[in-house]
């Protein structure tokens, strides 16, 4: 039975997603990005982030696809509406390639999996990839805001969905580390748990006037942080292509 369409979840406002493009930069601090040639954001909602790659990579040509146009900003990058998985770009052709809180829309374990094998194909022997996801087991689900709802079997999810009047069914698919991490391996992907840092960075870059801020910098250890993992909200990783 084919799945039905799932929602964009597109998040539609500037000044949060030039913090995250920022973020993202952070946190790929060996890639020059002045000697990147091409750049690849897969999801690009509202196209903010790929127009600020754009401004900090400019000598790159800058592609964003997505399966729906939710843009709110046009400028300095190529756009592409696209169907499923599937990446209309030739082989071995970027540099970097973005997918942020995009895998868990896509749809099964057999749809996520293509997904990251069209990561792998598209990305140069020497190219990263950046990828971000929900924790499965974080205490709030993300994008409709109740507790626990991914924890939960798919048929509870959706009538929890319907009783509180946000949807007709529940329609992500967030991953644990250990689900996320076997699929890297099946899709010919090296990864390499940026979790923690990226934490930090999140409190510093998107989050600097938080009162958390300065207390987590200061006294907080990146060994009680781990401590967070099983439920901590968001497992970021950096990609490389398996060597043939």
């Amino acid at each position: 039975m084919a799945e039905p369409d799932r929602q964009a979840h597109a998040i539609l406002e500037r000044d949060s997603r030039i913090s995250k493009a920022d973020k993202i930069v952070a946190l790929l601090p060996d890639l020059d990005l002045a000697s990147c040639r091409r750049i690849l954001e897969i999801g690009c909602g509202s196209g903010v982030i790929s127009s600020r790659l754009a401004e900090v990579a400019p000598n790159a040509e800058v592609h964003a696809v997505d399966v729906k146009d939710n843009r709110i900003e046009f400028a300095g990058y190529h756009f592409s509406i696209v169907e499923g998985t599937h990446l209309p770009f030739p082989d071995h052709h970027f540099d970097l390639v973005i997918s942020n809180h995009v895998i868990e829309h896509v749809g099964n374990h057999e749809a996520q999996l293509e997904h990251l094998r069209e990561i792998a194909r598209v990305l140069l022997p020497a190219g990263v990839g950046y990828l971000a996801v929900p924790n499965k087991w974080r205490l709030v689900e993300p994008h409709y805001r109740l507790p626990l709802l991914s924890w939960l079997p798919q048929s509870i999810a959706d009538a929890w969905v319907r009783r509180t009047r946000r949807g007709q069914y529940y329609d992500c698919v967030p991953l644990s580390a250990r689900s996320a991490e076997r699929l890297f391996d099946e899709g010919h992907l090296l990864h390499q748990d940026i979790t923690i840092p990226a934490l930090r960075a999140t409190l510093d870059i998107e989050h600097p006037h938080s009162p958390v801020t300065p207390w987590v910098r200061r006294f907080v250890p990146d060994g009680l942080l781990k401590l967070t993992m099983p439920v901590i909200p968001t497992l970021i990783y950096r990609l490389k292509r398996q060597p043939a």
